[in-house]
């Protein structure tokens, strides 16, 4: 099979397109047929410096939608020529850009049939992200007060559908001119973060989603209001952040997406709904992943940038 691998970190032109041996479904497992992956921020810090993943070569991408191939003793919810979508177990299950994968069963679902696999390719990294910290960790229901911060972005943008879907009113921060995009999405303020202080212009909000970190996460406390929660996907620097947060009486986590079956079922329902959708931003081969990975580190995209397996059809935003 053909893969995009890399024998280095360093910058986009690591990549190179391989040929591998096709894996072979073990215990629990499914063998997808790649046809769409979407291709996230983790993936081109990944591809530049050690994280988690300290193993080269090293084939990337969590996302995956694409069509059962074959299933290994034990899996009962998935025969070959299902189509499905979603997250290898983050991080070490690591290897989605590449014509097949091997992953857990229960790390799937179904693709939603009123969408393409581009769509789908794009949704489960971003969409378990946003899902896992509205819903899981700040239980968000209705009239509550969200801000969502880069809310045009790949994780952004779901979230402010997603806590819409929970009957919230949703503030975001995004640049002035992707404010429409933003209000689109059900976002009922939006603030331009390069001209406004959000600070000083957002006050009593119950959750805070942060996919930014660093001056945004501890500039966040101070709008929360008393019982609130941050929710942040980047560790936090602030040595003082807990007294802060113990003072003002709000309570901070750090996120790291896990992989959640039940998780890809409740997104696939959001999509069925009407109430998800993923903006693709770009699409591009698979042998042109390092294109994708330039474009996403401008840090100019709105929504999501997909690889496809030739003959996958492009989608529409």
């Amino acid at each position: 099979m053909r893969a995009m691998s890399q024998d280095t970190h360093g910058t986009p032109d690591v990549l190179r397109e391989v040929v591998l041996p096709r894996p072979e479904p073990g215990l629990n497992e499914i063998l997808v047929a790649v046809r769409a992956a979407g291709v996230n921020p983790t993936d081109w810090k990944h591809r530049s410096a050690v994280l988690f993943l300290d193993r080269l070569p090293l084939v990337l991408g969590w996302d995956v939608s694409g069509v059962v191939e074959a299933v290994g003793y034990g899996v009962t919810m998935f025969k070959p020529g299902d189509e499905v979508f979603g997250m290898l177990p983050y991080p070490y299950g690591v290897g989605s850009h590449a014509e097949y994968v091997t992953g857990p069963a229960r790390a799937f679902a179904h693709k939603p049939a009123g969408i393409d696999h581009v769509q789908a390719g794009a949704l489960p990294l971003a969409a378990l992200t946003a899902y896992q910290a509205i819903v899981d960790t700040a239980r968000v229901g209705p009239g509550q007060r969200v801000l969502v911060h880069a809310a045009a972005g790949g994780v952004g943008h779901l979230a402010v559908q997603i806590a819409k879907s929970r009957g919230a009113y949703v503030i975001a921060t995004a640049s002035a001119p992707k404010h429409d995009f933003v209000r689109s999405l059900g976002a009922d303020e939006v603030v331009d973060y390069r001209s406004v202080d959000f600070a000083e212009v957002v006050r009593d909000v119950d959750v805070v989603l942060d996919p930014v970190a660093g001056d945004t996460r501890v500039r966040s406390l101070g709008v929360l209001r008393p019982g609130g929660v941050l929710v942040s996907l980047l560790p936090g620097s602030d040595p003082d952040e807990p007294a802060k947060a113990a003072a003002r009486g709000v309570r901070v986590e750090t996120l790291l997406v896990e992989a959640d079956h039940a998780g890809m079922n409740a997104v696939a329902g959001l999509v069925e709904s009407g109430a998800l959708r993923a903006h693709v931003e770009a699409v591009f081969p698979l042998a042109d992943a390092a294109e994708a990975h330039a474009l996403g580190e401008t840090d100019r995209t709105t929504g999501k940038i997909v690889l496809v397996v030739d003959g996958t059809p492009a989608t529409e935003a």
